[in-house]
């Protein structure tokens, strides 16, 4: 049994010390980790709960057992503490508050305003530029698909302004019907604002103004006897009704809306969001908050609404599956925050209540299918154990693997695996820093295991717990090298499996190495089949970064070698010339000649390419 007295008698301590006020109070263990994050209206009344209950569920025992301090933060109202709750739970991430794991934020489609050829693009992040921002979508090929249909139907440019400014002639998307290519003159300004602003109606909506407005145009330039006109805008009415047939626009006319479900079975919970902007649905995404088991639906709910609207545009109406606790304060807060009026409707009857039981439809298949994975991996988990004699059970396993060409550009990658899948917040790539060891595959491995063990073992802030498995792609060479690291750092009882591919390198005929034996596998063995998985995911991850980071080299020019010449007379001299090689072969006047570059910097230019 968990005794929770410490707890309770630092909070006695306390308590003639709090104020009545409102604002939030965090548990400390005794490494000053957060354990707990709460919210309350007054703070010593929600304090003197934990130490009058006499019942207390187990998950609030545990974590008084814990408890070693205990730190208030006082706020001017309810509200304001609840925001401030949802806010440091996001960020430090306590053991014992719930939890949303998968919090990344949404693609949003932004056309630029205030230029003379707006470009349409997909945008994450701080809205800071200037222009038209439609979303969320639910996932970026919710939001890539929307793009080419503005491009088919209204013929707006992607490419960025660095491509645009320098284009001599229209490229294939011009060819192809998908641009009215403005970067070489085939269409005046006033034109493409036109297409600009029907782009933005048809986001917002207006598909059947816009679908006249294009029969007009066709007739017209039919009447003018200009067929070649016309047939563009057929090709463009033909797009519209066939993307207006194929949308997904909703019953009960949702225009600004979340439709927010959630299904609890077995102790854990999926919710599920569908997005309605403009009467159209962009598409729904599934989470699997962190709770405990005997969390209620309320509870877990009501947290993931603050958690998920913390740092994301609020919609005017929330409707949902289940009653919320603290409804009202919780609007009340979103409202502050937006400074708009927004709605939290719970939904059980009428037209709404379709689209809500698609919702809960679809969060119930999503939480199937999660357990039975979470089931599945563990078996297999289960299996791995039984092949290799592993002593310790597995819950987490790290899988490493190198990347690089002839040498350069050289990265290590590692992943993470659990019952529940791949764990994406536990990757990590590490550049390769040791010279002389960017083409030594067991110089790689070896620095890699180094810099990731060595700051797990000394517990440094931020470094990743120890796996229960490691995994690398190599063969016994690779695994040498990996025991003897493990070892020295006293990592004796953590078991390593290296991964050696067969004689001509095809999937199927892998050869296992752990300890000082050799493992094989039959070919249909599920096992293999989970081995195979890690092995190519973190293939995928290294191969990936190892891309990244040559793109970022090839984006390098000369002139990012000239001290003096930042991103600002660097685009004025790559927007004036077109490229590096040109700016090289320029003459000194010429350099002077660009906007920006003064006599000085003109000649620091001109001396490093001729000196």
């Amino acid at each position: 049994m968990f005794s929770s007295e410490k707890g309770k008698q630092i909070i006695k301590k306390k308590l003639p010390f709090i104020t009545k006020s409102p604002g939030i109070y965090k548990m400390l263990n005794e490494k000053n980790e957060i354990l707990y994050i709460g919210k309350a209206k007054n703070l010593p009344s929600r304090l003197k709960n934990y130490i009058s209950e006499k019942n207390l569920i187990i998950r609030t025992e545990r974590m008084l057992s814990q408890t070693r301090n205990l730190e208030i933060v006082t706020t001017s109202n309810e509200s304001e503490a609840l925001l401030l709750e949802a806010n440091l739970i996001k960020k430090y991430r306590p053991k014992f508050n719930i939890l949303l794991r998968d919090d990344k934020s949404f693609p949003f489609i932004f056309i630029s305003k205030n230029e003379d050829w707006p470009q349409v693009t997909k945008h994450r992040g701080k809205k800071t530029k200037k222009g038209y921002y439609f979303g969320p979508f639910a996932s970026a090929g919710s939001a890539n698909w929307t793009i080419k249909i503005l491009q088919k139907i209204f013929l707006l440019r992607v490419c960025d302004d660095t491509i645009f400014k320098n284009r001599k002639r229209p490229c294939i998307l011009y060819q192809i019907k998908r641009c009215s290519a403005p970067c070489v003159g085939k269409i005046e300004k006033k034109d493409y604002k036109k297409l600009v602003d029907d782009a933005v109606n048809f986001i917002a909506g207006k598909s059947r103004e816009i679908q006249k407005n294009l029969s007009k145009e066709m007739e017209r330039a039919s009447k003018n006897l200009n067929f070649e006109k016309a047939s563009i805008f057929r090709d463009r009415i033909r797009a519209l009704n066939s993307i207006r047939s194929s949308q997904k626009v909703n019953e009960t006319n949702l225009v600004d809306a979340d439709v927010i479900a959630i299904h609890k079975e077995s102790g854990k919970a999926c919710i599920q969001i569908f997005f309605f902007r403009s009467k159209q649905n962009w598409g729904n995404q599934s989470f699997f908050p962190k709770h405990d088991p005997d969390q209620n639906i309320k509870e877990i709910l009501s947290s993931f609404i603050m958690q998920f609207y913390e740092n994301k545009n609020i919609p005017k109406l929330i409707v949902i599956n289940s009653e919320i606790k603290d409804q009202k304060l919780i609007e009340k807060t979103l409202e502050l925050k937006e400074e708009k009026s927004i709605s939290i409707q719970v939904v059980k009857k009428g037209n709404k209540a379709k689209i809500v039981a698609l919702a809960e439809k679809n969060a119930k298949e999503a939480l199937t299918r999660k357990i039975y994975e979470t089931s599945n991996n563990k078996n297999l988990f289960e299996s791995v154990c039984n092949k290799f004699s592993l002593k310790n059970d597995i819950n987490l396993v790290e899988v490493y693997d190198n990347s690089h060409i002839s040498g350069s550009d050289s990265i290590g990658a590692l992943i993470s695996y659990g019952h529940e899948g791949f764990i994406k917040k536990r990757y990590r790539k590490f550049n390769i820093k040791t010279e002389g060891i960017e083409n030594d595959d067991y110089g790689m491995m070896k620095e890699v295991l180094i810099r990731r063990f060595s700051k797990a073992v000394k517990e440094t802030v931020g470094s990743l717990s120890i796996p229960d498995l490691v995994i690398i792609d190599g063969g016994k060479g690779q695994y040498n090298i990996a025991r003897n690291i493990l070892d020295e750092f006293g990592l004796y009882d953590l078991p390593i499996i290296a991964i050696a591919k067969g004689k001509f390198r095809n999937s199927g005929n892998e050869t296992f190495f752990h300890k000082k034996q050799a493992f094989k596998f039959t070919r249909n063995d599920p096992v293999l089949f989970l081995l195979q998985r890690l092995r190519d995911e973190a293939h995928r991850f290294a191969i990936s970064a190892h891309r990244d980071k040559r793109k970022k080299g090839l984006k390098k020019s000369l002139l990012d070698q000239i001290k003096g010449i930042g991103s600002i007379r660097k685009r004025a001299l790559l927007n004036y010339f077109g490229s590096a090689k040109l700016v090289e072969s320029a003459s000194l006047d010429e350099i002077k000649s660009v906007e920006g570059i003064e006599e000085k910097v003109a000649k620091k230019i001109y001396n490093f390419f001729h000196e």
